[in-house]
C-alpha cells in the first residue's frame, strides 16, 4: 500500500520575495525521489509574498473587509498551486483541488491543492484533506524551523519547543484568524487538528531535513499532537 503524505507548503518558501527557483527545483527532486519509493503526495500551497503584496496594495487604495483580503490571499494560493502543478508535469493530476472536502481519487502520484474559503489559512485545508483521506499526520514546511514559546523575532530569549500538545500550542497563538497572520500553524487549523486527532510536524525549508522525516529518521522541528 502506498504511503500518502499530506504536505502543507508555506507560500514563504515558494515566493519569499520573488519566486525561489532553486528551492522549487530541489523540492521537485526530493518529491520525485520518494515517488520512486512508492510514496504519493498531497501538496497544499500557501500564498507567500504574492498574497501579502496584493492584500497590502488593495488596502492602500480601498478599505477592504477581512473576507475580501482572504479572497485575495486564496487566489494567490491558487496561482502558486497552478505553478506547482505545471512544475511536476505528468506526475501531478489536473485540476488542482480547491475544496478539501470533495471526493479525492488518486489518478497520479501528486495532488496539488490550494486555498478554499475565507476564515483560515491553507493549514486548515491541509488538515481537512488529511481527514478526508484518512491520513493522521500533516507535514508543515515553512520559513519557521520550530514552534517557540514566544515570537523569536521579538524576543531573543525565545525557547524552541520540540514537542507540544494541541491544548498548550493553542495558548501560544492568537485564538482568532486574521488575513495575512503569521503563526506556525493557524488557530482554526489547530482546533480542527486537535478535534480530529491529527498530528502536525512543523519543519523549516531544509529539504534534507524533510527527507530525514520521510525516512523515519531524526529531524529538526516541532511535533504537535
Amino acid at each position: 500500500m502506498q504511503k500518502t503524505v499530506v504536505l502543507s507548503l508555506g507560500g514563504s518558501l515558494i515566493v519569499p520575495d520573488k519566486i525561489d527557483i532553486n528551492f522549487l527545483k530541489n523540492f521537485k527532486k526530493s518529491i520525485e525521489k520518494y515517488i520512486k519509493q512508492g510514496y504519493r503526495f498531497v501538496i497544499i500551497c500557501g500564498g507567500g509574498m504574492i498574497a501579502r503584496e496584493i492584500q497590502q496594495t488593495a488596502l492602500k487604495i480601498e478599505k477592504l473587509s477581512s473576507e475580501d483580503l482572504d479572497w485575495l490571499g486564496i487566489y494567490a494560493t491558487r496561482l502558486n498551486a497552478l505553478l506547482m502543478r505545471y512544475i511536476f508535469g505528468n506526475d501531478a493530476q489536473d485540476p488542482i483541488v480547491a475544496n478539501p472536502n470533495d471526493k479525492i481519487t488518486f489518478k497520479k502520484n501528486i495532488i496539488i491543492a490550494a486555498g478554499w474559503l475565507p476564515g483560515w489559512s491553507t493549514d486548515y485545508d491541509a488538515v481537512l484533506l488529511a481527514k478526508n483521506l484518512g491520513v493522521k499526520e500533516v507535514v508543515n514546511m515553512s520559513n519557521v524551523d520550530y514552534v517557540y514559546d514566544k515570537d523569536p523575532r521579538k524576543h531573543k530569549d525565545a525557547k524552541v519547543i520540540k514537542k507540544i500538545q494541541w491544548e498548550n500550542y493553542s495558548r501560544l497563538i492568537s485564538k482568532k484568524w486574521k488575513a495575512g497572520m503569521s503563526a506556525p500553524f493557524d488557530p482554526i487549523a489547530a482546533k480542527e487538528a486537535q478535534k480530529s486527532k491529527i498530528k502536525v510536524k512543523i519543519i523549516g525549508k531544509d529539504l534534507k531535513n524533510l527527507e530525514n522525516l520521510l525516512d523515519g529518521n531524526k529531524f529538526k522541528g516541532t511535533v504537535i499532537e
